[in-house]
This record gives structure tokens, sequence and C-alpha cells, in this order.
């Protein structure tokens, strides 16, 4: 999912700039400080996420986890996907500099509508299915959003990548599934354990489950 150095044109790497920087800017004015250190840790299961490539055919692909930062963080997500970026081109050489600001706001706008997706499905149905749903939901979203929009990054670069954006979104469609199973996992054991983790805090309209009552 990370775009590489030297692909993509001045034009859109331009756009992703703009765009990449605005998310962060805004993330980081809604995000609370209290929650710097979820943020931290969330960004750190992303940048390992990310180096577990799974082989698929004559491609591989990996978990991005977008979907899980998203239902977590909120708009948060967005500069602790910049960071473990950083890291990464820093580190593996994986995407680049360059491409930072594309790479952020692919994945990071992938995480930001999953949020909204799962708060909007908890709202329509809640209970813990409808908790199930919106998981599942949010986390399929989180990857789907962002093959999407690296293969727009691609084809809007050169028509000669389309057939690169299309295997692109193709290699992803088993990773949708997986991711979506993981954060439906991942939320129903923190809504045991932590519910207050699945309150983002960044509206004032918590969306942790209220406890139920016992007989």
């Amino acid at each position: 999912m990370h775009i590489a150095e030297g692909v993509l044109s001045p034009a859109v790497l331009g756009a992703g700039a703009l765009l990449g920087a605005a998310g962060v800017a805004w993330g980081l004015r809604r995000m609370e400080g209290g929650r710097i250190m979820e943020v931290g840790i969330l960004s750190a299961a992303f940048f390992v996420g990310s180096l577990i490539h799974v082989p698929i055919g004559v491609t591989s692909a990996h978990l991005l986890l977008t979907g899980l930062l998203g239902v977590l963080l909120g708009w948060a997500a967005i500069p602790a996907i910049l960071a473990a970026l950083i890291l990464q081109a820093l580190l593996f050489q994986y995407g680049g500099l360059t491409t930072l600001g594309v790479n952020t706001f692919t994945m990071g706008s992938s995480a930001v509508l999953a949020w909204y997706a799962w708060r909007g499905i908890r709202r329509l149905w809640p209970g813990s299915t409808g908790q199930k749903v919106a998981a599942f939901c949010g986390g399929a979203l989180g990857v789907a959003i962002a093959a999407l929009l690296t293969a727009l990054a691609l084809a809007f670069t050169d028509e000669g990548f389309l057939a690169a954006a299309k295997i692109l979104l193709v290699a992803h469609l088993p990773v949708m599934v997986a991711e979506g199973f993981i954060t439906m996992v991942t939320v129903g054991f923190i809504a045991r354990v932590r519910p207050e983790m699945l309150a983002t805090g960044t509206s004032g309209m918590p969306d942790a489950p209220r406890p139920r009552k016992e007989n």
C-alpha cells in the first residue's frame, strides 16, 4: 500500500502533501492529551503490522490496521499513521519521504472514514451484534478506501498505472476480510476489559457501550 519514490507525478505529490498536512493538523487539534499513550501504542501496531507481508499470486499484501486505528482513535489516527510512516521510510525504505503526504492521506483518511462508519452503525444498531458488525465494517472499510485512494493516485499519475491499480485492489480483497475480523475481535476484547478506549472523545459523544445491568 506504500507508494514508493519516483512513481507519482509532481501534481499528485503536491496535492497529497497538502491534504496530508491538513489531516495531520486537524488530527492533532482534536487529539486529547490524555490519549497520547494510546496513540503511540497503536502507531507502533500500525508500524509492525505493515512489516508482515503475505504473498498473493504475483504480488503480496500486508496488514494495514487503518480501520482499527480509526475505530479507536478517530481523527488522531492520522498523526499516528504519519509517525509510523516516517519510521518505515527511514528504517526500511517503505514508501519514501516525498510520498509521505500521499501515503498519509490515503491511509489516514481511510481510518477516519472507518471511524465514521463505526459510529454510524453503532448508533443505528446498538448492542453486541451491532458492535461486531460495526467493527468488522470499520476494519474492512479502512483497507478498501486506502486501496482505492492509492489506486486513484496511481491512475491520476499515468494511464499506464491503471493495470497496477486494478491488481492492487484485487490483491487487498482478502486483506479487507482479514482486517474486518481482526478489528471485530480486538474491539470485542477492548469492550470487555477497557471500554473507555472505544470513546474517542473528539466530539463529546462516547462510542463505548453502556455497561450491562446485573440481574
